[in-house]
């Protein structure tokens, strides 16, 4: 399985603004924008880190999933929640040719834990030997206004966590209690080592 971003977070879409009221950071001083860039990327890692853990896209964006072959012939989930689109589902086969699946054999269980394609009417297509499967899909809550509460503020605290202490080399790592209890209703239990959602 290989997950990557089709579209990234645009800069104009991170709540940097936001982030500079949770630190407090003066204004007026000729200098406002200045930390613009470093604010950034601590907002940039402390979203990869909280949707790392509990496998929810903080903001909308496009993935696409590269799979050797359906999970179940059935049924697919997909790892990032939640999923507002699905654009296409497109089987290779060995050669590079493409074989797009029409809408009408599949559906999106948007679930917001456990996302998944479910095959409509009949089984999925067999993927051949060799071959691969792309699901290209739009994830995510939307813009910053539209993240929940909770996940927000798990963002902001990470993100200042990191801005304060962004010279401490000897830190010990994890996450800080007050984010992790932000997230844990967001966290999705996996048993049987995946193999079951």
């Amino acid at each position: 399985m290989m997950l990557t971003e089709v579209t990234g977070v645009a800069s104009a879409a991170l709540p940097v603004q936001a982030l500079k009221d949770h630190l407090r950071l003066g204004s007026g001083f000729g200098a406002d924008g200045l930390q613009d860039g470093l604010l950034e990327g601590h907002l940039r890692a402390a979203m990869a880190v909280i949707e790392g853990r509990t496998a929810k896209a903080i903001l909308a964006r496009q993935y696409k999933l590269v799979l050797e072959d359906w999970r179940q012939a059935d049924e697919q989930p997909l790892p990032v929640a939640p999923v507002g689109a699905v654009a296409s589902v497109t089987v290779f086969d060995a050669y590079g040719v493409a074989t797009v699946l029409d809408v009408a054999r599949w559906r999106l269980v948007a679930d917001v834990a456990r996302p998944k394609l479910v095959a409509h009417g009949v089984l999925f297509p067999a993927v051949p030997e060799d071959g691969r499967l792309e699901i290209v899909f739009d994830a995510g809550f939307g813009d910053w206004a539209a993240v929940p509460a909770d996940l927000a503020q798990a963002v902001l605290m990470l993100a200042a966590e990191y801005y304060e202490n962004r010279h401490e080399t000897d830190r010990v790592a994890g996450l800080p209690h007050a984010v992790l209890a932000l997230i844990e209703r967001w966290r999705t239990v996996r048993v049987l080592g995946g193999g079951a959602r």
